[in-house]
């Protein structure tokens, strides 16, 4: 119902203390659920951090079972993902309206009683608990990465009415006001993020090289060959490029960025893929990022894996179809194993970025794979474009 924060669903708008304290740091889906989405804040601190990449894990994971085909039967809640999906990308589009549950269940196409149990079930939190930490999220990238606006006028678009009610549910969120946070309170939050990350990436050591040789293991879906690394401190060539909105099937991956839990994932669509008929030609492949895992805590950072489709494919299952944004990216070729990919991006963001010009926009940023795609038996290397989404300064 509506408050002082904005429409929301749930009479309480505290933030949850599980949430506050254990925001630590930090990628298809035949399984796991969640949904594309509309405006979304990307950080420069996020992009630095490797937020962009490629692996995530929420749990263990066997060569043996990576790979999902369409002979395999998804239970009842996998099914309804891309309703679910749907929802939460819903919320992010509209922040700034009202958010209820009726509402909210039309877009889910369920009733309200059941959807709601549905939605906690899937996701792990109440609509309102939802609705709220993404007013927050949201709000925190953009205090960074929109510096010519005023905290009040974020706080509007992301469905705040006032400038006390948002610096008062922002402080109980993050432990600083948004002026605090702009000064340069974010570094110890993003700090945290990083050391938390990093702990999840070596106790994920063993589940992600499983993956990695299962990847090496299956040449039909993904092909293997020489791919030449660059030579001494190569600087990464950036260039403008003007993306077109494409349509993809997706399925997505929710847990911490730089695990094992994002190749699996790609490992499961890749067989998806296949038994639909979209690897042969080979299409155009993307990994979407939609959550900044310097803000997001890492249980909740969303991974979209897609590929191309046509204007009338029609999915099924917990397989869905969104666009992937066009406009205006700096893209820049990478070369490398994934444990290169997060110094790729802070070239790109670090050292590219601010002599550019340009600073980073509200779409997701994109992993674009080719339909040339390889990978290096012998090294494990691969090459493909990372697309920052820009705007003019």
């Amino acid at each position: 119902m509506p408050d002082s924060q904005g429409p929301f669903i749930e009479r309480d708008t505290r933030p949850e203390p599980g949430i506050v304290v254990g925001r630590l740091f930090g990628r298809p889906r035949p399984k796991l659920p969640d949904l594309p989405a509309g405006p979304r804040a990307t950080s420069i601190l996020g992009l630095a951090h490797g937020g962009y990449f490629i692996m995530a894990s929420d749990s263990e994971v066997s060569p043996r079972v990576v790979r999902a085909t369409g002979n395999q039967h998804m239970s009842g809640k996998q099914s309804y993902t891309p309703r679910i999906n749907r929802v939460v990308d819903h919320i992010d589009a509209n922040l700034d309206a009202t958010l209820d549950l009726e509402a909210l269940a039309g877009v889910a196409g369920f009733s309200p009683f059941h959807f709601h149990r549905l939605f906690v079930g899937l996701t792990g939190e109440t609509l309102a608990a939802r609705v709220r930490r993404r007013r927050l999220e949201v709000a925190a990238g953009r205090l960074l990465t929109a510096p010519d606006k005023t905290a009040l006028a974020i706080a509007l678009d992301v469905g705040f009415n006032s400038a006390e009610a948002f610096s008062r549910a922002f402080r109980a969120y993050f432990g600083v006001t948004p002026t605090g946070w702009r000064r340069g309170g974010y570094h110890a939050w993003a700090e945290r993020h990083c050391v938390a990350l990093s702990k999840i990436r070596q106790g994920d050591r063993k589940a992600y090289q499983a993956v990695m040789d299962a990847f090496l293991q299956d040449r039909e879906l993904w092909p293997t060959g020489h791919v030449p690394r660059p030579k001494g401190e190569a600087t990464m060539d950036v260039s403008i490029k003007t993306l077109p909105d494409t349509k993809v099937a997706y399925i997505r991956h929710v847990g911490p960025y730089g695990g094992s839990g994002i190749a699996a994932a790609w490992q499961r669509f890749a067989g998806w893929c296949a038994e639909a008929g979209l690897m042969k030609p080979r299409r155009q492949m993307y990994g979407v990022c939609l959550d900044d895992p310097t803000i997001t805590p890492p249980d909740k950072c969303r991974y979209d894996c897609a590929v191309e489709v046509s204007p009338d494919f029609v999915a099924t299952g917990e397989v869905g179809v969104e666009t992937v944004a066009g406009g205006r990216y700096a893209c820049g070729r990478f070369t490398g194993v994934a444990a290169e990919v997060r110094d790729a991006w802070n070239e790109l963001v670090v050292g590219w970025l601010p002599k550019s010009g340009y600073q980073p926009d509200d779409r997701p940023a994109v992993e674009i794979y080719e339909p040339d795609f390889v990978v290096d038996e012998k090294t494990g290397a691969f090459s493909c474009l990372l697309c920052m989404p820009i705007r003019r300064l």
